[in-house]
């Protein structure tokens, strides 16, 4: 994450990912299995293997077609993680899964629990993520570590997207601008979201760097767009005098555009600065609006909830936290690390 800049000194240097329980992900759900339906939910811990490869197998499991088979999000391949699958199987109920599990999938995952509900687990149907992940061979400023770790508990992070939305050496985003200038036309439309969505994220993380870089990621500009903490809901500076303390207290964060069609919500100085990135990124900016992606808001502060550590040596560190969805751990990182690669 070191291409957008961190609000805190990074004070380390550690490996990551050294083993495949150096990162540990458990989702935390908005909908809780009725325990009727037909849709079947497992909870599955997976060991090294992506989401889609487990929803692929499920299906071919249980004799159904792909898009039958549900999930809340995509969790990365090399970690340990726990998330619920839906799949519809209407009519039928099932006897305990677990002695069960098929050759192909015994080695990956591990089925939890296992329920019924009447909906297909929806993409986006998340409260967020538990993150435990295991930094080895941390060298650094220790006591400053100390100190960010505290100002992170206290006022959060940047709402930065992750480096991993921008593909490898953001490939992603150079196929977003070749697309732009002409130079060709990705023909499945899964390329053509991904290549969507880097883009608008990369203008929101400029926008958000360079409030970053001015010391008012967390503070109010004028003609702003709040969201209220917890929800996706906004509301225009409307000057009223309580702002400041709500955004001290954490009720309410600023926002920054995710590009697209359609007006620009700020006014005065946060409009100014949004349209000029757009202006510095005009292909992305123009190219987002001529492929009809509507405009949305993101919050520019987000809060790291049950942050706690501890060291499990003199130079390895455990750390737990949890996130909202949409938010990343390599960003939480990159405040402290100076080489927060994931």
């Amino acid at each position: 994450m070191n291409t957008f800049s961190p609000c805190y000194t990074p004070a380390i240097t550690a490996k990551t990912r050294q083993k495949i329980e150096d990162f540990i992900v458990e989702e935390i759900p908005i909908v809780t299995p009725e325990g009727e339906g037909e849709h079947l939910w497992l909870l599955i811990r997976k060991t090294g293997a992506n989401t889609d490869w487990v929803a692929g197998q499920l299906a071919q499991w249980f004799g159904v077609k792909r898009h039958d088979v549900g999930f809340a999000g995509l969790k990365d391949r090399h970690a340990i993680t726990t998330q619920w699958f839906s799949i519809y199987l209407p009519g039928k109920t099932f006897a305990d899964l677990r002695e069960e599990i098929p050759e192909a999938l015994a080695s990956s995952i591990e089925i939890l629990e296992q329920t019924q509900h009447k909906k297909k687990l929806r993409r986006g149907t998340l409260k967020g993520n538990r993150f435990t992940l295991i930094l080895r061979d941390c060298e650094g400023d220790f006591n400053q570590l100390e100190e960010t770790l505290e100002g992170i508990k206290q006022k959060g992070i940047p709402n930065y997207f992750g480096e991993q939305r921008f593909g490898r050496d953001f490939g992603n985003i150079s196929s977003a601008r070749d697309w732009f200038n002409g130079n060709f036309k990705p023909r499945k439309r899964q390329l053509k979201s991904l290549y969507l969505s880097a883009a608008r994220s990369w203008l929101f993380n400029l926008i958000l760097s360079s409030r970053v870089d001015a010391g008012i990621w967390n503070k109010a500009l004028s003609g702003d767009v709040f969201m209220l903490e917890g929800s996706h809901s906004w509301f225009p500076d409307d000057k009223d005098k309580s702002i400041p303390q709500r955004l001290d207290n954490q009720e309410i964060h600023p926002t920054a555009v995710l590009w697209g069609k359609g007006q620009l919500d700020t006014t005065e100085e946060a409009a100014s600065l949004e349209k000029s990135i757009a202006d510095q990124e005009e292909v992305l900016a123009q190219g987002l609006i001529k492929e009809g992606v509507k405009k949305d808001r993101r919050a520019l502060r987000v809060l790291v909830g049950e942050l706690s550590h501890q060291w499990k040596d003199s130079t390895t560190l455990e750390l737990s936290f949890t996130l909202p969805a949409g938010s990343y751990a390599t960003v939480a990182l990159a405040q402290i690390m100076r080489n927060p690669a994931l």
